[in-house]
């Protein structure tokens, strides 16, 4: 055994750049799926924090009709007795950044309902004048600017990015509370007051907690998102080990030879063979995870920012070292180095004793599997196209595109060796048809890294038009809802009334933004009622509606309800609609409404005061004026008014505000794309490297016949930039069934909404550019090395066995 392995082992040390290869390989392959094992593991455990926050998963939450709570109701529930602790919530607004402020009282806080952050930085200065802003380290850089008008600022790294938590007084002071709350959260299994609490606080609506299952529910098919990218990203980087330890086979063929002739046993080989890779494994993974932990931690503040955006659900900003993502990294690379090193094992197990060691014969044998391929590749697809068919949920749209991917990777090989055979036959010249002859020949060699390159192209052009075509329906969606120039929130239903009628006779128009909150066909959301204007009927994004949908919902005959409601309950226009326990209404349309996991309705304004009575919040409204009077209207308003700090908000800062969200949303997913994409050009350069040891027996005959080796230079280049071209050929349309998959049957089943598909042709051809940019520079090395060549080398081939 000690023989066999050391005879095997002595390669990597003659080829230490085919070493470093097979380890690098390895180890961004495994980097980039523990980055995003980290990642979804630090969401988890800060949803496990948020539950045990809440008293291990349970709370009651008091929150007024109209939107604030006077202070003394909290005091008046402390003196009866209940374990209770007030709590406010705002945007904190610094120019034109929006910060989440969340003020808290450390003293009435149970053990059981630890604070966000967990306490850390809570003491004297936090509870004293002027107080103390505890903020993420990436917040605490973006307060800075503004500290002159700050309480100090102190970095926790127990907080999400963008959020910030200080002492209730101070968040008063900040967002012009005075004695107002927006919330009391009472710990259940602590000691019940003397009085009940619908005796004690009939005004206040209940609303109790049981467990995180929702934010969870919510949040898991953004993680599956992660994960599924993050193994593609894997299955990229392995093709560079796969490719790696099949040419090293191609290479140790003659010694694998010698030793069988020497008498080894073929298990001895066999169990060298994997001893080999379960320490390639080792070494990557230990390389992987640290790497992976570095690609974590950059990305976590935007994926925590995602989070919070989208569904409320709150994530540390700083990466902990957790033992369930770094063994799943070992554990990855250890199955990966296996699965790349499997057909090699098999390939050494069942070789003859006398088998050839030459390149030709490699060859050969690999054009008999491409019909095998391209059958597996066609299976693949008619699989694909049936899931949507048999199937449905989150995880047979990642069954699509697994088989799509898989099917397209499959049959590249076989694809690019037909158009090379085509060509042939179309081309004059001996140079010409040697040259592709010779492609032809490469490809067993290429194809790995080439399988690689299309899936990176056809990640990148797929993940590239979803989040193309999203933006694109986003930004336009943004200018249909948010037309109103100005929103106001107030603080109190009187206020809301003095408002009200302060704007009518200085606005063109006031459209109150009144909500209650209700089942929507069996679903929990938020009704919100309407006035008959032009602003709706014009802009509002209908996606489905009957012809008078507008005019039955100012008549109070009909029902809106968003895309994620109408997908999910399977309803039909004209279909009855429940609405908690009042009476159906028939659903006139459907509207979009991306960003919001949850169901949503529309009324008339007047059913849903009728409707909902005292549970409709009556506090926000929509200001339609002259854009020029805007910003005079404001300042009239706030001088007014007693207004919240963010009771005024022009259309410009929340469509940037959620034009920001959005870029948050995608940067991961680009980042891996971009990753991806450098993989695929390193396994180019790993393959081109590595072939260019074992060229020389099919260049030096040609050279012999006078091509010189700069004009053999100039074939590889070209070489790699048809190859290049020839896959992101084979990669478009890939790319676009899979951004069509996404579009219409991931994003409707993790997300409740379907986009519109658009085309971008500019983004593939500068996808193409850089495809055969990273070709060229791949190809660069070898061409200069063979350049560089003595004439000597090239006769010596002559006077060896091939």
């Amino acid at each position: 055994m000690g023989t066999a392995l050391a005879t095997l082992v002595s390669h990597w040390r003659r080829k230490p750049g085919q070493l470093a290869t097979l380890v690098i390989g390895l180890s961004l392959a495994t980097a980039l799926w523990t980055s995003v094992q980290a990642i979804n593991a630090e969401a988890r455990a800060s949803y496990d924090q948020a539950s045990a926050a809440l008293g291990g998963g349970s709370v009651i939450s008091l929150t007024a009709p109209e939107g604030r709570i006077h202070r003394s109701v909290w005091a008046q529930l402390r003196r009866d007795g209940w374990d209770a602790s007030p709590r406010i919530e705002g945007e904190l607004v610094l120019a034109d950044t929006v910060f989440a402020l969340i003020g808290v009282e450390p003293l009435s806080a149970s053990t059981s309902q630890a604070m966000v952050g967990g306490g850390e930085g809570v003491g004297p200065a936090f509870l004293t004048a002027p107080g103390v802003l505890l903020a993420a380290p990436e917040t605490v850089e973006g307060l800075a600017a503004h500290q002159a008008d700050l309480p100090p600022v102190q970095a926790s790294a127990q907080l999400p990015r963008g959020q910030v938590l200080t002492d209730i007084a101070t968040a008063a002071r900040l967002l012009d509370r005075g004695d107002q709350i927006d919330q009391i959260v009472i710990n259940p299994d602590a000691r019940e007051g003397l009085t009940p609490l619908a005796v004690l606080a009939p005004q206040l609506d209940r609303v109790e907690t049981t467990d995180t299952g929702e934010v969870s529910r919510l949040t898991g098919s953004f993680h599956l998102n992660l994960s599924a990218f993050g193994f593609l990203s894997f299955a990229v980087g392995l093709f560079i080990v796969y490719a790696a330890v099949g040419l090293a086979f191609e290479q140790r063929r003659s010694t694998l030879r010698t030793l069988r002739a020497l008498g080894t046993p073929v298990r001895v080989i066999v169990a060298s063979l994997l001893i080999e890779a379960f320490a390639f494994a080792l070494v990557a993974g230990a390389v992987g995870v640290l790497l992976g932990y570095g690609v974590a931690s950059a990305l976590l503040p935007d994926v925590a920012a995602t989070l919070r955006g989208l569904y409320g659900a709150s994530v540390s900003g700083e990466l902990s070292v957790r033992p369930d993502w770094w063994l799943s990294g070992f554990a990855i690379a250890i199955l990966g180095a296996l699965g790349a090193t499997a057909q090699s094992v098999r390939r050494a197990a069942t070789m003859p004793l006398l088998a050839s060691g030459q390149m030709r014969a490699w060859a050969l044998a690999s054009t008999r599997r491409y019909l095998l391929q391209a059958g597996i590749a066609l299976a693949l697809f008619a699989l694909a196209a049936l899931i949507p068919q048999l199937a449905s949920g989150v995880l047979a749209g990642f069954a699509l595109l697994a088989s799509l991917l898989l099917g397209a990777a499959i049959g590249l090989p076989a694809l690019l060796a037909g158009v090379l055979n085509i060509a042939t036959r179309l081309v004059r010249g001996a140079v010409a048809e040697w040259f592709l002859a010779d492609t032809r020949q490469q490809l067993p060699g290429l194809s790995m890294a080439l399988m690689a390159l299309m899936l990176a192209l056809a990640a990148n052009i797929g993940v590239g038009t979803m989040v193309s075509s999203f933006r694109l329906t986003f930004e336009g969606w943004l200018d249909q809802r948010l037309a109103a120039e100005l929103y106001v929130t107030t603080r109190d239903d009187a206020q809301s009334d003095a408002v009200r009628d302060f704007l009518e006779a200085r606005a063109d128009a006031v459209l109150p933004i009144w909500s209650a909150d209700s089942d929507i066909a069996g679903q929990p959301g938020e009704v919100f009622g309407v006035v008959d204007h032009a602003t709706y009927r014009e802009n509002w994004p209908l996606i489905t509606a009957r012809p008078d949908a507008w005019d039955q919902i100012a008549a109070g005959e009909g029902v809106l309800v968003n895309e994620q409601s109408w997908r999910r309950a399977g309803l039909a226009l004209g279909e009855p609609v429940s609405l908690g326990e009042g009476a159906t209404l028939p659903l006139v349309g459907v509207y979009s409404d991306y960003g919001n996991p949850n169901a949503q309705a529309i009324l008339g304004l007047d059913g849903l005061v009728d409707r909902y009575a005292g549970t409709v919040s009556r506090l926000r409204y929509g200001v339609r004026v002259d854009p020029d009077e805007a910003q005079a209207l404001t300042e009239a308003l706030r001088a007014q008014f007693d207004l919240p700090a963010d009771g005024v908000i022009d259309q410009a800062s929340v469509k940037a505000f959620s034009l920001s969200v959005f870029e948050r949303t995608f940067a991961v997913t680009g980042a891996l794309n971009v990753l991806t994409l450098s993989v695929a050009a390193f396994a180019m350069f790993a393959s081109l490297t590595t072939l260019a040891s074992m060229r020389l027996p099919q260049l030096a005959p040609v050279w012999a016949l006078g091509l010189t080796a700069a004009h053999l230079a100039r074939l590889e280049l070209l070489r790699a930039g048809v190859l290049a071209v020839l896959t992101w050929l084979a990669a478009l349309p890939v790319g676009l069934v899979l951004a069509w998959a996404l579009l219409a049957v991931v994003n409707v089943e993790a997300f409740g909404w379907r986009l519109p598909l658009h085309l971008f042709p500019m983004d593939w051809l500068r996808l193409a550019a850089l495809a055969i940019l990273a070709a060229l520079i791949a190809a660069l090395l070898p061409a200069r090395a063979l350049v560089r060549k003595p004439p000597r080398e090239f006769l010596q081939i002559f006077a060896q066995e091939r």
